[in-house]
């Protein structure tokens, strides 16, 4: 407010000043237009008086004659190169010069756009408003006739103000403009304050760890705006925030997880090798056999554990480059199919795929990530299915584009809380850490999400409790396709 109050009464001078300015001007001009025969009428009443001499004594009759109408007159008598001859004005004033500067009063002659200002000789470095003619003095050709007008008159501004009436109307309407813009500007500023005053309460408030802190908008202009900002980058840092508590609860639960499963068989395999060395005298080859067996199917988990731990985190990092190229999905679904076959039959299951009416395109897709995505899908299946269930994968040709494949299974089904979280690493539908087989570990509905990722695709999921659980994702069947989606072929 203080620079915009400085503003305003600089722009109150200024405009002030200009317009003195400009009201002086409208005057000389009015003025000197109003007279600008003056010079010319009064040559020809001056002629017969200067043929021979300069007759000062019927030139100032004359004079009087004209100083009747207007005292303000100072007349001069000028030769050729601007030489005063002879000086009629007022008395006991004498010309301070000798010589008048001729180039305004040729320009005056020549028609030049008025108003245009003549030397005073009374006062040096003053300049007035005249009107000239030119004169024929004692047999001189090209003198001058030289009119001052206004002489009194323009002693200085502040006489001209004092009798301006449109010079102090205009200094009055231009004070009662500062008056109102600076009232109108203290209100507008004092409105535009608060606003800011609240919204610093607000964002203060926020730092000092009131999230729930908002700004309130009323309006949509700058402020309004501001505010919205404002209010949009504390949603996004709260919800960043939330993020990272649950980011931190996964590491947390990571850490567990991996401790736990990485712990397990390690120490199962520590006890069982040190039994052996303990009683390898008093082992039976059976025994021994039967220990050994035990170690090496622990070691097996380990190593499909940590396995799966590095292809998790290279897919994370986007550090694997699928190999697109076109191949058969329905073989590729009869190839995994009898691979669990052996499995599934050993835990009472029953595993088909079911290929429909076909035949089906073919896909363009990496067929080794694609045949790892579909392996954790069945083996995830089949892991949660009891016995006497069915494992089905049905791939579905309702597209030319894509193709659609399901992996169903009629298990026990996962919870509503439960489906929003099965694809994160670890987490398992089941709360006991202790996975039978050599699975489970939490990773291949995670490694599966990613692959399908890769492929432009998504997996979802539809399970009800002790119905069952459907997979779903589509492959695309072209190389344009699978670029439309953003995936770069290798």
């Amino acid at each position: 407010f203080a620079i915009f109050l400085v503003s305003v009464l600089v722009l109150a001078v200024a405009v002030s000043w200009l317009s003195i300015r400009a009201a002086q001007d409208i005057e000389l001009e009015t003025d000197q237009k109003l007279n600008k025969t003056l010079a010319a009428d009064m040559s020809g009443e001056f002629q017969e008086w200067v043929v021979e001499k300069i007759d000062d004594e019927m030139i100032q009759k004359e004079i009087m004659n004209f100083m009747g109408l207007n005292r303000r007159i100072e007349i001069y008598l000028l030769g050729g190169d601007g030489m005063i001859k002879a000086y009629y004005g007022h008395d006991g004033q004498e010309a301070v010069t000798q010589f008048v500067d001729t180039e305004p009063l040729d320009a005056y002659l020549a028609g030049a756009e008025l108003p245009i200002m003549g030397q005073d000789p009374l006062e040096a470095g003053k300049m007035r408003p005249f009107s000239v003619a030119p004169i024929e003095i004692m047999g001189e050709q090209g003198c001058y006739l030289y009119i001052i007008l206004g002489g009194q008159r323009y002693e200085s501004v502040a006489a001209m103000i004092q009798d301006s009436y449109i010079v102090r109307t205009a200094s009055i309407g231009v004070g009662l403009s500062v008056l109102f813009t600076l009232i109108l500007g203290m209100v507008m500023f004092g409105f535009i304050a608060n606003r800011v005053r609240s919204m610093k309460a607000v964002v203060k408030a926020f730092e000092d760890g009131d999230l729930e802190q908002r700004i309130e908008t009323r309006s949509e202009d700058e402020l309004g705006q501001l505010g919205t900002s404002f209010n949009q980058m504390a949603d996004t840092i709260v919800s960043d925030m939330e993020k990272l508590k649950n980011a931190d609860k996964l590491r947390r639960e990571l850490i567990a997880n991996i401790s736990h499963d990485l712990r397990s068989p390690l120490a199962s395999i520590q006890g069982y090798l040190e039994t052996i060395l303990m009683k390898q005298e008093d082992l039976s080859a059976e025994e021994r056999r039967r220990y050994l067996t035990v170690g090496l199917k622990n070691t097996k988990r380990l190593n499909a554990l940590v396995g799966a731990l590095f292809e998790l985190s290279k897919l994370d990092a986007k550090q694997i480059e699928p190999h697109f190229e076109r191949f058969s999905i329905a073989e590729l679904v009869q190839d995994v199919v009898m691979q669990f076959k052996p499995l599934a039959e050993k835990k009472g299951i029953i595993i088909q795929a079911e290929l429909g009416m076909g035949p089906f395109p073919m896909v363009y897709a990496d067929i080794a990530l694609v045949e790892r995505a579909i392996s954790n899908l069945i083996d995830n299946a089949i892991r949660h299915t009891p016995e006497g269930g069915h494992v089905s994968i049905m791939p579905t040709n309702g597209d030319t584009s894509y193709v659609s494949v399901a992996v169903k299974d009629t298990g026990k089904g996962i919870s509503e809380q439960d489906v929003s979280r099965i694809f994160d690493r670890f987490y398992r539908v089941e709360k006991s850490r202790t996975p039978s087989g050599g699975g489970g570990a939490g990773l291949g509905l995670a490694i599966a999400k990613r692959i399908f990722e890769l492929h432009g695709s998504t997996l979802s999921v539809q399970s009800a409790l002790n119905k069952g659980t459907t997979f779903k994702f589509m492959l695309p069947t072209s190389a344009e396709m699978l670029f439309a989606d953003g995936i770069s072929a290798n």
